[in-house]
Parts: structure tokens; C-alpha cells; sequence
């Protein structure tokens, strides 16, 4: 899986044995510096509990060991649309001059 901007990652141990401590990461874009192969450096922020962007940061990860954060979105709500009668325009000469 190749990360695009605005995926949200979890971050383990399988990507990489510098985080012993999971994360979440937002991508901004995956950079396109020389590394080994299966090997890629993310641009991103680092997440809280929250979803909140806490820490900006540049991430190196195997591509194997990244796990997608399904979008939990809050689906939107129709209202039911109130149709107002409408007055009457009166129309009444107007004096100019």
C-alpha cells in the first residue's frame, strides 16, 4: 500500500523499531528521497487521541508494516426542508421627481 496525502496511518513496531509506541499519522505527502527498497519517508503530523495534529513530522517506514485508519466520518443528516409562504410583493406606484 502506497500511502496518499490525507490518509491516516497507524504507525507500529512492524513499520519500524523506533516506535516501540504506536502512532497515529496523518500524510502529507510520501517524499520521493533515494531509500532501500520497500523503504519510504512520509511527510505528515503525528496524532493525538483526539485526531488532532500534535507534532509535525518526516517518518522512515517499511511500506509492509503500515496500517490503514478507516475515515470515521459523521454522516450528515437531512433536515427537512420548511417551505415558508411567501407574502405578496405590493406594488404601489412610485413619484419620482
Amino acid at each position: 500500500m502506497l500511502p496518499r496525502s490525507g490518509d491516516v496511518l497507524h504507525v507500529t513496531r512492524a513499520a519500524s523499531v523506533q516506535f516501540l509506541r504506536p502512532i497515529k499519522f496523518r500524510v502529507i505527502r510520501v517524499l520521493d528521497w533515494p531509500t532501500y527498497d520497500g523503504w519510504l519517508w512520509l511527510d505528515g503530523y503525528e496524532l493525538n487521541a483526539a485526531g488532532d495534529a500534535v507534532n509535525r513530522r518526516s517518518i522512515f517506514v517499511q511500506r509492509q508494516g503500515l496500517q490503514q485508519v478507516p475515515q470515521q466520518r459523521p454522516v450528515p443528516q437531512q433536515r427537512p426542508h420548511a417551505a415558508r409562504q411567501r407574502r405578496p410583493v405590493s406594488r404601489t406606484p412610485v413619484r419620482v421627481g
